[in-house]
């Protein structure tokens, strides 16, 4: 392992494959941990397994969805080779934290880059999202920490109550009335078949029972954006 203290980052379309060989690049491999987010897309899971090492799930901060340092330093072993964070819906992992957390524990980490936005459709987003977030009540809005940048590719709230059947139940109430949400993250890579594992995720559980994503590309008009604050708040949050 020949990965001491060392930051990486890669593009932000990169796949599983590309992942792996920046991995392999750095001496990560059979025998080898790599820490890495079970709420998400599980392409980093997939690349870890790809160069011959074994993912190590750690939970989130149910505030941001990105992983937290915390867990993240509570999964760190002596076989533990490197972090690949990432970035949730446009809400920055913690990088600072985790820089500093990588060079005390002598870990390589593998950050995606920036994604490369139209600046106008951030602003367009961010400005539905200001929408939004002061017409919306009943769901709890997304929350943007202290100087980070929110890109919101995903507006996703919080729906209180009974995890995955009251989140439902309120997703197709809002089916039903013209309000197209999604379930962003149906289930925690660490459930997954190619990757289930004994990891213990309280957070990552429940923010894949309880969120979903409603739109703030673009295109979407004032019209619209009200239409679905309104819908929402009819709803009250919780059927």
């Amino acid at each position: 392992m020949t990965t001491a203290g060392r930051r990486h980052r890669i593009a932000s379309d990169t796949t599983a494959a590309a992942l792996r060989d920046a991995l392999v690049g750095l001496g990560i491999g059979r025998g080898d941990e790599v820490i890495v987010p079970s709420f998400g897309p599980g392409g980093p899971a997939d690349a870890v397994r790809l160069a011959g090492a074994v993912p190590v799930f750690a939970d989130i901060d149910p505030r941001t969805f990105c992983l937290d340092p915390e867990a993240v330093e509570a999964g760190v072993t002596s076989r533990t080779a490197a972090v690949v964070p990432a970035h949730v819906f446009g809400h920055p992992a913690p990088m600072a934290q985790l820089t500093e957390l990588a060079d005390r524990r002598a870990l390589a980490l593998v950050e995606e880059g920036e994604v490369a936005d139209d600046a106008g459709a951030v602003a367009r987003r961010r400005a539905h999202a200001r929408f939004l977030d002061s017409a919306l009540r009943g769901v709890i809005v997304p929350y943007t920490a202290p100087g980070a940048h929110h890109l919101y590719h995903r507006y996703t709230v919080r729906v209180p109550g009974n995890g995955r059947p009251d989140r439902d139940a309120f997703a197709a109430a809002l089916a039903a009335r013209g309000v197209r949400a999604t379930v962003s993250v149906p289930v925690p890579v660490h459930r997954m078949p190619a990757h289930r594992s004994g990891d213990v995720l309280p957070e990552t559980e429940r923010a894949a029972a309880d969120t979903l994503s409603l739109p703030v590309h673009s295109g979407v008009t004032q019209r619209e954006l009200t239409h679905i604050a309104d819908t929402c708040n009819a709803l009250g949050g919780l059927i």
